[in-house]
């Protein structure tokens, strides 16, 4: 963990908060606009950070590495702010991402199978193939039914959005 020198008053400042947090301001400042961190305005016009706000930038980040969204993580995090329990909301979201990561993996797997599979195929028609001559790799793909037209998307890492669910 790494220790700072006290401010006279327990806040922080932003560059004092971004170096223990190892984010850069702008992402302190991203943070504030999406409500998931406050600070207040010292005299001087400098943001101020609560003495909590390195908790609450390390609950973010790793909330972000699970899967969870700024705006869910405002949701989360206004409730907890107002004396809340926000523990049965954290669990479900948490279980729906793993649903929608689950389902994710399935169509993966399943993608990779048929992309081994046409691989196979491949090769043989390459090795019926004369030097120079095309074997029709492409072509043969027209033909194939496992292939769905979403599935370049299932190389990208999921959203974890609801379907129907904007962006």
């Amino acid at each position: 963990m790494m220790k700072r020198s006290a401010s006279h008053r327990g806040f922080w400042a932003i560059g004092e908060l971004a170096k223990a947090t190892g984010v850069s301001s702008d992402t302190l400042r991203h943070y504030e606009r999406k409500g998931v961190l406050h600070s207040q305005r010292a005299g001087n016009g400098y943001r101020e950070y609560p003495e909590d706000a390195l908790e609450r930038v390390r609950m973010v980040r790793q909330g972000l590495a699970i899967g969870f969204t700024l705006d869910e993580l405002r949701s989360i995090f206004k409730v907890f702010d107002r004396g809340g329990a926000p523990c049965q909301q954290v669990r479900s979201l948490a279980a729906n991402k793993l649903a929608q990561i689950e389902t994710h993996l399935q169509e993966v797997i399943a993608l990779r199978d048929d992309l081994k599979n046409a691989l196979d195929d491949w090769d043989k028609r390459l090795a019926k193939t004369a030097s120079g001559q095309r074997a029709g790799l492409l072509k043969t793909l027209a033909a194939r039914n496992g292939v769905h037209s979403s599935s370049s998307l299932l190389l990208r890492r999921p959203s974890l959005k609801k379907k129907g669910q904007k962006a």
